[in-house]
């Protein structure tokens, strides 16, 4: 005992303490994921042994996703925290520099569990953001939860040392290190999405050390001797304030990234179809769509309403707020259309769906099997949503229950400049969590005697969790969600698929960029523990890896 302590005093003795500590925790993780077979959570077990605040930020996402109780979430949160605290306290005197004066292990401790209580408190508003991401498949919600985590980042590593981590602006070098925390937990995560699932287990013993290597340069960064600029200023305090004050300004922001707003008038809208096209064409607009009811400049290509039809058999104007209605209730509309379309033309339809009309394009594939439609273009479907879930207000009990209200309460915030009425129980929001199995698994699947292919943005790879999301052809262009409808280059490729060439490319970036973003997912809700999803006869891709399996009992 007493030759372990003299060892234990050595610097060589603490870095080897630091490095197997750090190292085996990741490793054991992985290890039960490899247990579980849950694929998709692959690339975040590295989080485990990481610098403040990443260590948080990953036992809050699979709060957030796993529990039920509004009492239980709490009192784990406290649960977790002390087991956080004790960890980064243990870690953080192993990683102490010689010769830098050192506060007592009570103080550390006390601090410790007091920061990640903190940590928490800051990062939970945009790891409900996260949960938003995994119900819509929209990368504008991932890569928003992900900024304030940068953000706060070198605060939060001299918090867990320091008494005065709030004031000031952190050094250069400390900020480096934050954000190579970053990079290395991103790389991590990627390869060991990569590779076979029991292979994730010694790797993530490595990316483990590589955290020891990374805990000793941060902690002796932040207690490197040096000047701190604007020492008296309450830099943390005015930083929260300002993220909470942007919160309004987010929705604007997403109307530019989201695409699908407003007046949308595609070029086929425009544009008199050629002779070689043979179908008759209904074009869906996105979520938060309007149409001012005028009609296309072909009489064989009308636009969706999210109203219906008028009695002379017209699409209606609709504004946004009709696209808030269920998916289910948007394909019985498509339904009709259909059929008075082709008995008006008698032509086989095709339909061009965009971003929540995609959605409503699959829903109606799935629904009416027997159908006219003989081709389907999606363009920003929305990748695998549904892949968590939180009941409605009126439920105080289910999966997620507390992420609800948390996503509530910023919408409330998003509303005071955002007109178009969105809440978080909207129908078109419901429909996707309530039929999650279909959604994660069929929504890029292929349909008996349809053509299909999908127009795929760059932010689709970073959507899309680690695994197979599409078995139909794909049209991958650098682009954010929305865009690409409305480009020439793309109106071309679209005529040239309804004129029955075959439309396809994949880019090579794009598995690349699905491995990076996949250590910052939350954790998708296994489909068989949710009652909602019990009736489901869907195989679940978290743990497969794979979509388009066959149903259980049927095809």
């Amino acid at each position: 005992m007493k030759l372990r302590e003299e060892w234990l005093r050595t610097p060589r003795g603490r870095f080897k303490a630091l490095v197997a500590l750090a190292a085996v925790l990741p490793a054991v993780e992985a290890a039960i994921i490899a247990v579980l077979g849950f694929q998709a959570v692959r690339g975040l077990s590295p989080q485990v042994s990481a610098v403040w605040p990443y260590g948080t930020f990953h036992e809050l996402r699979w709060l957030f996703v796993y529990h039920r109780t509004i009492p239980g979430f709490f009192i784990t949160l406290v649960g977790i925290s002390v087991l956080r605290g004790l960890l980064t306290t243990v870690m953080a005197n192993l990683a102490w520099p010689d010769g830098a004066p050192h506060p007592s292990w009570r103080w550390l401790l006390r601090r410790n569990i007091w920061v990640t209580i903190l940590t928490a408190v800051l990062l939970s508003p945009w790891v409900a953001l996260a949960m938003a991401f995994a119900t819509t498949g929209l990368s504008w919600y991932l890569i928003a939860s992900l900024l304030p985590l940068l953000l706060f980042a070198p605060f939060l590593l001299r918090a867990g040392l320091t008494a005065d981590w709030w004031r000031g602006l952190p050094r250069l070098e400390v900020v480096g290190w934050a954000w190579l925390n970053f990079a290395v937990l991103t790389i991590a995560g990627a390869v060991l999405s990569a590779v076979p699932i029991w292979w994730a287990v010694p790797l993530a013993a490595v990316g483990g050390a590589v955290n020891a290597l990374l805990w000793r340069k941060s902690v002796a960064a932040v207690l490197a001797p040096g000047r701190v600029r604007l020492r008296l200023v309450p830099v943390v305090p005015l930083l929260v304030a300002l993220i909470l004050l942007s919160f309004p300004a987010m929705p604007l922001a997403a109307e530019r990234v989201q695409g699908g707003r407003g007046g949308w008038r595609p070029p086929i809208m425009s544009e008199p179809l050629p002779d070689s096209v043979p179908y008759a064409v209904i074009a869906l607009g996105g979520h938060d769509s309007e149409y001012d009811g005028e009609p296309a400049v072909d009489p064989r290509v009308e636009r969706f309403s999210y109203l219906g039809l008028d009695e002379q058999d017209r699409p209606l104007p609709y504004t946004a707020v009709a696209t808030h209605r269920s998916l289910g209730e948007s394909a019985a509309l498509l339904a009709e259309q259909v059929e008075v379309l082709h008995e008006r033309t008698d032509r086989p339809i095709a339909l061009l769906g965009h971003s929540e009309g995609a959605m409503v394009a699959r829903t109606y594939l799935e629904r009416w099997p027997m159908t006219e439609v003989e081709a389907v273009l999606l363009f920003s479907p929305l990748v695998m949503p549904g892949r968590v879930y939180y009941p409605p207000a009126e439920i105080r009990r289910g999966w997620g229950v507390v992420a609800g209200w948390e996503l509530r309460a910023l919408q409330s915030l998003w509303n005071l400049t955002d007109t178009s009425e969105e809440v978080p129980d909207q129908d078109f929001i419901r429909s996707l969590l309530a039929d999650a199995p279909f959604y994660r698994n069929r929504t890029l699947c292929p349909v008996a005697g349809v053509r299909m292919v999908a127009f795929l943005p760059t932010v689709t790879a970073i959507e899309a969790p680690p695994g197979q999301y599409h078995r139909i052809p794909v049209y991958e262009l650098p682009a954010f969600h929305g865009e690409l409808v409305g480009r020439a280059d793309v109106a071309d490729l679209v005529l040239d698929f309804l004129s029955g060439e075959p439309v396809q490319r994949s880019e090579r970036q794009y598995e690349v960029l699905q491995r990076l973003g996949s250590a910052w997912q939350p954790p998708p809700l296994a489909l068989g523990i949710n009652p909602v999803w019990s009736a489901g006869r869907e195989a679940d891709p978290a743990f497969t890896g794979r979509i388009c399996e066959a149903r259980n009992g049927g095809p």
